[in-house]
């Protein structure tokens, strides 16, 4: 499955699979069940999880389980301490990316994208489609379309750079996108420009250094920048963050192995930890 269409489309019949599961955590559903509520056959499912996640349901599932998300939570409890030294390097990861963050100026804020070229577009990952927006400084947005209403959202990214001129490239965005989403070991850097308050910024910085197959704690998050009773502003900012999976808020969860809400809807939450688990070095 190595066209990345046919992998997003088959994200729909994941996302279905995952949501029944998680429906259905305690009677722990079989491949027949499962296979029944999606309107496959057990062969056919079986295939097709395989080839979007490299492993089988069995497997893939084992990661959802909130008792798998809490041994990550207390092996990984100072995981922030560690840096990128934590493991951003590395064979078949979701993403091998070094990312850099430049943040708008608060001029640029008031400015709202005056002067600015944005180039953006759409592409098929294997999470579904994305929009992505770039300048000349890096990337500025990256979101999930919860539909398949492109118009919505174009209008997303106009109403955050209300005065930028946006300019229509879904070849090159395809590109970028391909190499985000890439399994490939070695991958380009990636320049992020971020626009956000100074506590936002500190918080998405901080997700930077949380390795693929890692989760931490809004807790952990909150002590990492000095801020030890801030969880729930921590929440707040991963909910502002306008670039998904580059800044992984998806790898923050609550202390109870509870995933806590996300943006772009919580199978897709789960999808990328499993997938990220799936992939890390050791985690077959």
């Amino acid at each position: 499955m190595n066209d990345p269409g046919e992998r997003c489309r088959a994200y729909a019949t994941i996302a279905k699979a995952i949501r029944f599961v998680h429906q259905n955590s305690t009677s722990q559903p079989d491949l027949e069940q499962i296979a029944e509520h999606v309107g496959m056959s057990p062969f056919h499912l079986q295939r097709t999880f395989s080839a979007w996640a490299g492993i089988s349901p069995k497997r893939f599932l084992q990661y959802l389980t909130r008792q798998h998300a809490r041994a990550l939570l207390r092996a990984q409890h100072d995981v922030l301490a560690t840096a990128h030294a934590a493991g951003l390097s590395g064979p078949g990861r979701l993403h091998d990316l070094m990312v850099s963050c430049d943040a708008v100026t608060p001029g640029e804020v008031r400015a709202l994208g005056t002067g600015l070229a944005i180039t953006y577009g759409f592409a098929p990952t294997p999470f579904g489609t994305v929009i992505v927006g770039t300048t000349g400084r890096g990337v500025c947005h990256l979101q999930f379309l919860p539909s398949d209403n492109h118009g919505e959202a174009i209008q997303q990214l106009r109403s955050d750079w209300p005065w930028a001129r946006l300019i229509r490239d879904d070849k090159s965005i395809a590109e970028i996108a391909g190499q985000v989403f890439c399994l490939a070991e070695q991958q380009p850097g990636r320049h992020l420009l971020l626009r956000g308050t100074n506590f936002q910024i500190k918080v998405w910085e901080a997700l930077l250094r949380i390795a693929p197959g890692r989760l931490v704690s809004y807790r952990t998050v909150a002590e990492s920048i000095g801020h030890p009773g801030a969880q729930r502003a921590v929440g707040s900012a991963l909910a502002q963050n306008r670039i998904a999976l580059l800044i992984p808020c998806h790898r923050v969860i609550r202390e109870n192995g509870d995933i806590g809400a996300y943006r772009w809807g919580n199978e897709r939450k789960q999808a990328l930890l499993a997938f990220e688990a799936a992939h890390t070095v050791g985690g077959r």
